[in-house]
């Protein structure tokens, strides 16, 4: 079979970016644009990826080494994220793919971080995590398809960590996001302060932690607040892929999202892991947070095993789960 080239979008939050995948597991370029405020406004955010589009697609393409037509395929994120950043890229992909006459498919966002993380770090069928501002995710393959063993119930351990800076007063930096910075301050936290930890079932609940730890920094250094967060947050987190590890008996444990990059997580993970005769590993920096790398690679698979959309119906999916997707690569 001859190597396919995809050229992948994604739009479903505050990135735009755009990345180039081969068939063969090659990342060829992976470039993205930032939407920067305090919060992300969609209509705001969709107006900033409109604006960056056509000069992120050409830097990729420098980047790849490759022109426009060398492209076999056009993947972009089909959800779930927001409504209008969603939208915005996939108008992107659907004017590439009719003027390039070429293949559409729509990926999961969810599934794209996964399949990035596998591909990255060689890792095969591992129980994964999967943190990030919009998801809290634990889940494994399993009959067809990347089963749900725990999740959130309100809101995503990432959107908890980012508001609760916010709301604390930490301002973001340029060379450092929100998390990063609350990671800092945690490491110079000396003493713990109690706060509610939610787990229920497979379960968890961050909003209740969020608000008692946003009254903690009326009383406490918010170095011992940042500390005491972060490890009850990672704590919970921590059980649950533990649990499902069990469940599972899966060998492999993968780290993946934009949360992943914290090193205090990856300290918990690990050495869980070990005790269960696992392997641990976590998702490159670059492959962490959202980017088109993922949905260009995840395109090939799809690609690959026949996953293509029509233009006319490549409606973009706001709330498509991760365990409603079939995939088809793994047995």
């Amino acid at each position: 079979m001859r190597r396919i080239v995809c050229l992948g979008i994604e739009s479903t939050a505050d990135d735009f970016g755009v990345g180039i995948a081969t068939s063969e597991g090659e990342i060829l370029a992976n470039v993205k644009d930032t939407y920067v405020s305090e919060g992300i406004h969609p209509r705001e955010a969709a107006q900033h990826h409109s604006k960056v589009a056509v000069r992120v697609v050409r830097e990729a393409l420098e980047m790849a080494g490759i022109e426009l037509k060398d492209v076999d395929v056009i993947a972009f994120s089909q959800g779930p994220g927001m409504g209008p950043c969603l939208r915005t890229g996939a108008t992107v992909a659907r004017a590439l793919a009719a003027y390039l006459n070429v293949p559409l498919t729509g990926v999961n966002h969810c599934l794209a971080h996964i399949e990035i993380g596998r591909l990255t770090t060689g890792l095969e069928d591992p129980v994964v995590l999967y943190v990030s501002a919009g998801n809290t995710i634990v889940s494994a393959f399993a009959g067809g398809r990347y089963r749900v063993f725990g999740e959130t119930l309100d809101i995503a351990v990432g959107n908890c960590i980012d508001v609760f800076a916010r709301e604390a007063g930490i301002k973001r930096r340029e060379d450092k996001c929100l998390g990063a910075i609350v990671e800092e301050l945690a490491k110079k936290g000396k003493n713990f302060v109690e706060l509610p930890y939610v787990v229920k079932g497979m379960d968890l609940s961050f909003s209740g932690l969020l608000t008692a730890a946003l009254k903690a920094v009326q009383e406490h250094p918010i170095e011992d607040v940042c500390y005491s967060l972060q490890e009850v947050a990672f704590s919970m987190l921590t059980e649950v892929t533990e649990r499902a590890l069990v469940h599972t008996k899966k060998r492999e444990v993968l780290l993946t999202g934009g949360v992943a990059a914290n090193k205090r997580l990856q300290e918990m993970l690990k050495e869980m892991a070990e005790e269960h005769e696992a392997k641990f590993d976590v998702v490159k920096t670059e492959y962490a947070t959202d980017n088109g790398a993922m949905i260009a690679w995840t395109g090939c698979l799809n690609y690959l095993h026949g996953i293509t959309v029509p233009i006319e119906e490549s409606y973009v999916r706001r709330k498509w789960r991760l365990d409603e997707v079939d995939v088809p690569w793994r047995k």
